[in-house]
């Protein structure tokens, strides 16, 4: 019988895993604040849309993307509204769902704080990691995803 209890590597990998789901998005948010005056997740919610065909997602496609919930990603973008950066408007094609739209403004925005923004993550994340060390990462937090994800629908699409 197997025990209930984490063995001693689970354990330190947990408590690592822990720690730095805490203090990376801390650091992050200290970079988004400083360049640009905004939290990481409002700037998760512009860069997916920056990334999206018409620079435009649905609201629900882009809760899930961003990984939010509809209620937060709404006052996340009520806020991204005020600053001019982002639009909501009625989809065309059924008038039922809204969109979000990304502003030329909002562009801006991504394009001036990115450079910093992928500057943070290199030096939060990658700086401390060979590139085998990238790559096993890369392949453990992807086994976890499919393990919690199967069907793919709760996660921010892979990029290239």
């Amino acid at each position: 019988m197997s025990s209930p209890w984490l063995d001693e590597q689970q354990q330190r990998t947990w408590r690592a895993w822990l720690a730095v789901s805490e203090l990376l998005p801390r650091t992050l948010d200290a970079q988004l604040q400083r360049d640009a005056g905004l939290t990481h997740a409002a700037y998760v919610v512009l860069a997916m849309l920056s990334e999206a065909p018409d620079r435009s997602r649905r609201m629900s496609d882009l809760a899930r993307t961003a990984n939010q919930s509809q209620s937060r990603l709404s006052h996340t973008v009520a806020r991204l509204e005020e600053r001019g950066w982002v639009r909501r408007e009625k989809a065309a094609e059924d008038r039922r769902g809204n969109l979000a739209v990304l502003t030329d403004a909002g562009w801006d925005v991504v394009t001036r704080v990115a450079p910093g923004h992928a500057a943070a993550v290199k030096e939060g994340l990658f700086a401390a990691l060979t590139a085998d060390q990238t790559a096993a990462l890369g392949d453990a937090l992807t086994a976890v995803l499919d393990r919690l994800d199967p069907d793919h629908t709760l996660r921010v699409p892979a990029v290239g």
